[in-house]
């Protein structure tokens, strides 16, 4: 029923006005919040980066890093300070709750990362206060910002930090706005800068409806607009995007020119869309990582001989055949082939029962052990199909004497109670949203210097060892030493087993004919800007 009815106010959509350029997009989940400061969430990102800019952006299609809102850096001798010279009258959107009075400036970008590093900011806690990118990357690294004049501001560094320029690119590092947020504050209401959002990028919500769609019109006065880069400009009258988490759905609304760009659909369906007359199935290189990662607040999971226990069980080069349709790849290295840093000589653990029950007696579980699986609702490049491959390790563990309850939520929920401890043993992975092999190993699997795990360390896994060296690793600059380093924390993940590696894919994008300059991203977030409709 739900269903028909979100084929019906899409297709109403897409219908009306008769000459306007809809471009309507699949997508797979619902945004967690508007504002992306307080999000890593892949889905959310992609809606909220049509939204906002960040100081500089990944290309697109590629990986080198570009100018953004800022439109030249330099850095010092001693690799510390990193002075952003800013884009001059770059014009901020508005909405039925605030209207600008002045172009983008210094003041925001301070207002931005001042909200995530003071404590004692008015925004601090305000939607929850939990900025996971930033804490995750950048808490522990920067040690100030400074406003040179209205458009110059300078980031000084505890120490030097390789990843740096390439973190600033990811999406939830964009920019907002200092006036709308003082606004807000004063008309009692802080909340909305979280849930209205004001952006300076090529599109400005226009409407949303939870779990169903959302809609967007375009800022014509958008910076890229300005300066004639045809890429970041708004080339269509409206964007809508149809909520759904079901990837069949996804695709009979692609083949029924319903939506104009599907996002992640099954792979088994690449037959399925290659055939098809009316779309194409663009297939795209993403470095992302998928894992299982057990959770070491429970003591079952703090005895090394039950983690290798259950890692040894599972048949990974079945699962990866069946799960990614042959795009996948058998590993047991975090950091995926497709970035330097590669570990090519750390497979995975090899699938032997009988070992693995062995291991589980010694452990003192000889009459079984009960685990709660969590499978991820939604298709991921790092997990195109979490029910089935929670099936299929289901299947394997019943073989040693384990009894596994598979459980899931709705994605922004799952994502929410993964974060907070909840999951057992939970399917977790990420994308890469710059070309650095740090992004990863860093949020999924290290903690803070007072040894809190991150926030999408779901398992709360602290290795002294594993943190020190990645720590090293950010502060130096040669590739080849930091590929040696992290040669050494995929060993340690490898040997410790707080995650098992699932792997990861190549995706594929259901693309109509009548689409014409839309480039999936490969690190990042696609942008719906330059896109036309024929």
């Amino acid at each position: 029923m739900k269903t028909t009815a979100i084929f019906g106010v899409l297709a109403a959509l897409v219908a009306a006005p008769a000459q306007a350029q809809v471009l309507s997009v699949c997508l797979e989940g619902s945004p967690e919040i508007f504002n992306p400061e307080l999000t890593s969430n892949g889905t959310t990102i992609y809606a909220l980066g049509q939204i906002y800019d960040g100081l500089v952006t990944v290309e697109a299609g590629g990986s080198n890093i570009e100018p953004a809102l800022a439109e030249s850096w330099t850095v010092s001798d001693d690799g510390k300070t990193y002075t952003f010279k800013l884009r001059q009258n770059v014009q901020w959107q508005s909405n039925n709750l605030f209207t600008p009075t002045r172009t983008m400036n210094a003041d925001d970008v301070m207002f931005t990362f001042e909200r995530m590093m003071n404590k004692d900011h008015p925004y601090y806690s305000v939607s929850g206060g939990n900025y996971i990118t930033f804490n995750a990357k950048l808490a522990d690294i920067i040690d100030r910002i400074e406003k040179i004049d209205d458009y110059t501001v300078a980031f000084t560094l505890k120490n030097p930090y390789a990843p740096f320029i390439g973190t600033l690119a990811h999406g939830s590092l964009a920019i907002t706005s200092a006036e709308y947020a003082d606004a807000m504050l004063k008309a009692g209401t802080p909340e909305q800068l979280d849930l209205q959002p004001i952006g300076t990028g090529p599109f400005k919500l226009q409407a949303y409806q939870s779990d169903t769609m959302i809609r967007f019109e375009p800022f014509k006065e958008t910076w890229g607009a300005q300066i004639g880069d045809r890429s970041r400009t708004p080339l269509v009258d409206s964007v809508v995007m149809a909520i759904s988490s079901d990837a069949s759905v996804r695709l009979q609304r692609a083949l029924a020119n319903e939506c104009l760009i599907g996002l992640y659909p099954n792979l088994a369906d690449r037959e399925t869309i290659e055939q098809a007359p009316n779309v194409e199935a663009v297939r795209t290189p993403v470095a992302s990582t998928g894992m299982l990662h057990f959770n070491f607040r429970l003591e079952k999971f703090k005895d090394k001989r039950v983690r290798q226990a259950l890692a040894q069980a599972i048949d990974m080069k079945s699962l990866v055949e069946v799960v990614y349709s042959g795009m996948g790849h058998v590993t047991g290295a975090v950091i995926p082939p497709a970035l330097w840093g590669h570990a090519s000589d750390i497979g995975p653990w090899e699938y032997d029962p009988e070992a693995a029950k062995a291991l589980l007696k010694e452990a003192g579980f000889d009459d079984g052990l009960s685990v709660q699986l969590w499978a991820v609702p939604v298709s991921r490049p790092y997990m195109p199909n979490g029910r089935r491959a929670a099936e299929m390790i289901q299947q394997d563990w019943a073989k040693i004497g384990v009894n596994v309850e598979i459980m899931t939520y709705e994605w922004a929920e799952y994502i929410d109670r993964a974060r907070k401890g909840e999951a057992e043993i939970g399917m977790f992975g990420g994308i890469y949203d710059f070309p650095d092999p740090s992004q990863i190993p860093n949020n999924y699997l290290a903690c803070s210097s007072d040894n809190v795990p991150n926030p999408s360390n779901i398992g709360a896994w602290c290795n002294p060892e594993y943190n020190e060296i990645m720590t090293k690793a950010g502060q130096i600059t040669d590739q080849e030493e930091r590929t040696k380093l992290y040669h050494r924390i995929q060993e340690i993940v490898h040997e410790e087993v707080p995650v098992v590696v699932l792997g990861g894919a190549d995706h594929i994008t259901i693309v109509n004919k009548s689409v014409k300059g839309y480039v999936p991203a490969i690190f990042g977030t696609s942008r719906l800007s330059g896109v036309t409709v024929e």
